[in-house]
């Protein structure tokens, strides 16, 4: 996990907590736009992890250049 994506969670997981605290105080109306960017970032989160997925298995279905393979 890179840095991006560490901080990326992190200000997910602090949103949800300041959005519940806000719950319970104001109501669910004023907390609604922290939940939902919330839950963005992790939508975000997600993707670049596919993204990586994704680029590793292209990598490793590429054949291998050269001839035969020895073994030894």
């Amino acid at each position: 996990m890179k840095l991006v994506d560490a901080s990326l969670l992190s200000i997910a997981l602090a949103l949800i907590v300041v959005g519940l605290h806000q719950t319970m105080v104001n109501g669910i109306g004023f907390s609604y736009p922290m939940f939902m960017f919330a839950v963005g970032l992790l939508f975000w989160v997600q993707l670049r992890r596919n993204k990586v997925l994704e680029e590793i298995k292209k990598e490793s279905s590429k054949p291998i250049k050269g001839g035969k393979i020895r073994i030894n």
